[in-house]
């Protein structure tokens, strides 16, 4: 399927963008624009992500699952890819605005044209103000910023070093006078440092989706809890001792201490009977 590039007018931009200090002049888009009626939230991080961030973003986009909500990033290596795959995961509408053109020649980084193509035909879309055919380059990428928090109602940041262009997006967030949501590291860990910054300065701390829906207006969907199964086997009751918190397969399958083919079936016949859940590779359990 063919997804031509389109223009936007200037009465036709989201109107979180036209209140932007500097807006764009013009708008090129492939694919879907958002619905007016859709809360965006972006969601940036570092490029060399930890396990923990993985996590984290499978974690907290999982429980959005359901909700008018819009996934906005920036095309790149790291966590913003990490949320780009996790909102499609999860049924979310999902916007990316790279550094440089939305050209299928230009798509930046180049690995990621599979990733911009699965975007589009999953329903959401391409954003930029550069030209289709504009190469992105060093100052591109900090103006590209301003529009990913500029049309988002709120920005997330998931691992941030001190001096990561991640904390270009959240002093924009702030500028913008919108609402900028952290979530805590380790505190030993470089990839923190950035995020308790604003932290401090009194950005809000993210440690479950509700968080997020509270900041953006949102309800929790009302859901009956699923009962704490009775007739489990000790294999399957270790697996649940063990998911306190989401865990990655490998992590999960080391620490159930059972050769791989065997715990490879009990967590099989776990998810069918609706004990656990899987979501890019990371458990998590199903009842509350």
């Amino acid at each position: 399927m063919d997804f031509p590039i389109e223009y936007l007018k200037d009465n036709e931009f989201p109107r979180l963008l036209r209140e932007i200090p500097s807006p764009p002049k013009e708008l090129n888009y492939r694919g879907a624009i958002p619905s007016p009626e859709t809360k965006l939230l972006a969601v940036v991080g570092s490029r060399h992500y930890t396990n923990y961030g993985k996590q984290v973003t499978d974690y907290l986009l999982a429980g959005l699952r359901g909700h008018n909500i819009g996934i906005v990033s920036g095309l790149a290596l790291g966590i913003d890819s990490l949320a780009h795959e996790a909102a499609l995961t999860n049924d979310l509408y999902t916007l990316a605005i790279p550094g440089g053109g939305i050209s299928d020649q230009t798509i930046y980084p180049a690995r990621h044209k599979p990733l911009a193509r699965k975007i589009l035909e999953k329903g959401g879309g391409l954003l930029s103000e550069f030209a289709p055919d504009f190469r992105a380059t060093t100052w591109s990428f900090p103006q590209r910023n301003r529009l990913v928090c500029g049309i988002s109602h709120a920005t997330l940041i998931i691992e941030a070093s001190e001096k990561s262009g991640t904390l270009i997006t959240a002093k924009l967030t702030a500028d913008y006078n919108r609402e900028l949501l952290v979530v805590p590291g380790n505190i030993f860990s470089d990839n923190s440092k950035g995020v308790h910054q604003f932290m401090k300065l009194g950005a809000t701390p993210v440690t479950e989706p509700k968080d997020i829906l509270d900041v953006l207006g949102l309800e929790v969907k009302s859901e009956a809890p699923r009962a704490k199964p009775a007739a489990l086997s000790a294999e399957e009751s270790r697996v649940l001792e063990i998911l306190t918190a989401p865990l990655e397969r490998d992590t999960l399958i080391r620490q159930i201490g059972l050769p791989i083919s065997a715990a490879t079936v009990i967590l099989m016949q776990m998810e069918l009977a609706g004990h656990i859940v899987e979501s890019n590779g990371t458990y998590r359990k199903n009842y509350g």
